[in-house]
């Protein structure tokens, strides 16, 4: 389909200086061509009225799992898109572990074809780790990088052995992104806890210390080789305190906004909805987190989207699948805690779009500036509305923040200067596009 002119009127713009503008974006050919006060428009510029919302950056989501191939009941690439739309999300990376595993060309290949029929917004996919598929993680392309399961993985994608790690460090320069969490002493306290069936020893399982340990390793590791590295979904105090002592210059790190605003408490209320890897963890973890994203220890946010289904989560623990969608509200949650007076806008879409743009080496996505791409979210900063699960557009239908009420939420969601999402309904006709990588700036 043709890229429509656009012109976006009377916006508050977040300006890449973190300033505001009211004013006016034109759009031509799916990116931005000028940013001002007033512009007047063209007659073929389809207007869109913006009067009293502000324009972010669209959300770059750096850790999502959709599904798709092989899990498609719990999830997959359409359904996951119309949900990444309507929170905001204009871009995703996706993780490897679906069926068969994303550790080919081939696979990675298969995975490009299908997002490109079924994809309303962009997207790039992880190629993971066997300890068998190294040719495959030099020269895969395109890719964010290498994905390893250090812990909380069955099968070929677990590789929890310093020697069967070092050789993925030691051969290529592609960024590697880990799940820090170390396997032997999570099946060692699974057997302590053995019985238990109460969700809230998840936490006590896959503790503080196992996800410290496996962090220390990958630090390590990436110090010995130079190794660009990435530290997923960050959750304990600890990793947040040796980042803060000594973070070499090309490790970055994420922390995902149920780290942020979840404790073990909501076992209480949610049980096995509260679930997921790495666990969830004390106040105080909340707390650490939260001042290390503030002073930049932490890079960016990430939702770790990881959806089952409701018959899924209600099976009694440990037999209950760890994850939790997240596209649809991470927005919102960040731009609430914004209006609470914990950060500011501007750090918002940092952390959500300009950050991991850079990170990954996105060329021309996370600011809005002339010659960027037109992925753009129009936000209500002034209306607050309930997290409703008759309103979710994700497979799973849940969320684990029901109820929670937020500001924030997108009106207007554009994807390569194309509206995808407008005031509560999706254009079905729109396809995002696949992202390119470059070395990290």
């Amino acid at each position: 389909m043709s890229t429509p002119n656009l012109l976006i009127h009377q916006a508050q713009i977040l300006l890449p200086n973190g300033e505001f503008l009211l004013g006016d974006v034109q759009v031509r050919d799916g990116q931005i061509t000028q940013v001002a006060p007033t512009i007047a428009p063209s007659d073929d510029d389809r207007q869109i009225e913006a009067e009293g919302l502000t324009l972010l950056p669209g959300v770059i989501d750096p850790q999502v799992h959709f599904r798709e191939p092989g899990l498609e009941h719990k999830e997959d690439l359409f359904t996951a898109s119309c949900a990444c739309a309507k929170g905001g999300v204009t871009s995703f990376l996706e993780m490897p572990n679906t069926r068969p595993l994303t550790t080919t060309q081939a696979a990675l290949d298969d995975k490009l074809q299908r997002a490109a029929q079924k994809c309303l917004v962009n997207y790039g996919f992880f190629i993971g780790a066997t300890v068998e598929n190294l040719p495959d993680l030099r020269t895969a392309q395109p890719t964010p990088g290498i994905k390893i399961f250090m812990g909380s993985m069955k099968g070929p994608l677990l590789i929890d052995h310093e020697a069967a790690l070092e050789p993925i460090f030691a051969t290529g320069d592609r960024l590697i992104a880990v799940h820090a969490e170390n396997q032997a002493r999570i099946e060692q306290r699974r057997q302590q806890f053995a019985g238990i069936t109460d969700p809230a020893i998840h936490s006590q399982i896959q503790d503080n210390q196992a996800a410290l340990e496996a962090t220390q390793l990958a630090l390590k590791l990436s110090r010995k080789y130079q190794r660009r590295l990435h530290i997923l979904h960050l959750s304990t105090a600890e990793e947040a305190e040796l980042l803060r002592q000594d973070k070499p210059a090309w490790v970055t790190a994420e922390v995902t906004p149920q780290h942020l605003l979840l404790n073990t408490s909501a076992y209480a209320t949610i049980g096995t909805l509260a679930q997921m890897n790495p666990p969830l963890r004390s106040p105080h973890d909340n707390a650490v987190l939260w001042q290390a994203l503030l002073e930049g220890v932490i890079d960016f946010i990430a939702t770790d989207h990881a959806p089952h289904t409701l018959t899924e989560k209600a099976q009694p623990y440990p037999n209950s699948p760890s994850g939790m969608p997240g596209v649809e509200t991470s927005l919102p949650l960040m731009l609430t805690q914004a209006k609470q007076g914990r950060c500011t806008v501007a750090q918002v879409a940092n952390w959500m779009s300009t950050a991991v743009a850079r990170a990954y080496g996105i060329p021309n996505k996370g600011r809005i500036e002339p010659g960027y791409d037109a992925d753009l979210v129009l936000v209500d900063l002034m209306t607050e509305r309930p997290v409703l699960r008759s309103e979710l557009l994700t497979k799973c239908g849940w969320s684990p923040f029901e109820g929670w009420s937020l500001t924030g939420w997108p009106v207007v969601t554009i994807v390569g200067g194309q509206v995808v999402y407008e005031r509560c309904q999706l254009h079905l006709d729109v396809r995002g596009k696949p992202l390119t990588f470059a070395p990290a700036s």
